[in-house]
């Protein structure tokens, strides 16, 4: 690894503990509470006034609409997947191995951070909650919502489109975290700064090292030597 690539490496630690220890230091969180609460209560209310707005946050937060995010990562991923040769599509695999593997692990080492808070819907009194208004069993509830788990995911997700599939795949993946992470904020199953601080600082921290060292490269050339199937290197040709 040279030493510009260090270099960088550092200075996105360096902006990850800084957002997190603004957070995580002040006297109840300091001027992001302000924030916090402003963002949940902007959106709490127009819930409340107008039923379709609260019909597409309790659809955008069911369950199932998870699927819809995955279908689109599925779809730009996929993409690259036609494009590319058998011996492609094995590396691709393997990079995809490595996408879900890098997930879980960093999932987990986020939770170890020394916070654990409820959603707004849950900390405030007397708020609306989109599965009352719809009927629809929505999730807008959570005892434990930092760091948000869904918008790690989906920042993961463009991480690794950006090492691995360069600006352009990075752009359209970065839509598509704003895009399906808002759902949870806007129906205060999160707080803003469960995914603007925590999921944010979290990734910025691990991934920096995972991505921009040759950690990644290493887990992606093994699985793309040792998976089972055709076009291994070794039957290459």
């Amino acid at each position: 690894m040279n030493a510009k690539r260090l270099a960088i490496i550092l200075l996105l630690n360096l902006i990850g503990v800084t957002l997190f220890l603004s957070w995580y230091l002040p006297a109840n969180h300091g001027a992001w509470f302000g924030i916090d609460k402003s963002v949940f209560y902007w959106f709490n209310q127009h819930m409340a006034t107008s039923h379709a707005f609260a019909l597409l946050l309790a659809i955008t937060n069911y369950r199932g609409f998870d699927a819809v995010s995955l279908l689109a990562m599925g779809l730009l991923y996929g993409s690259f997947w036609l494009r590319e040769t058998p011996e492609g599509r094995r590396r691709m695999l393997a990079i995809g191995i490595c996408m879900l593997l890098s997930a879980v692990v960093l999932n987990q080492l986020g939770h170890l951070l020394p916070v654990q808070h409820s959603s707004p819907t849950l900390f405030f009194e007397h708020v609306y909650r989109v599965s009352e208004l719809t009927g629809i069993p929505a999730k807008d509830a959570s005892k434990d919502s930092f760091p948000g788990d869904h918008g790690m995911m989906l920042m993961i997700y463009a991480c690794f489109m950006l090492r691995y599939f360069g600006k352009r795949a990075f752009a359209i993946a970065l839509a598509i975290v704003v895009l399906f992470s808002l759902p949870r904020i806007m129906a205060g199953a999160h707080w803003f700064t469960d995914v603007a601080v925590g999921s944010l600082s979290v990734v910025l921290v691990g991934l920096s090292w995972w991505l921009m060292s040759p950690a990644s490269d290493r887990v992606v050339n093994w699985l793309y030597r040792t998976l089972p199937g055709k076009y291994k290197p070794d039957n290459a040709g």
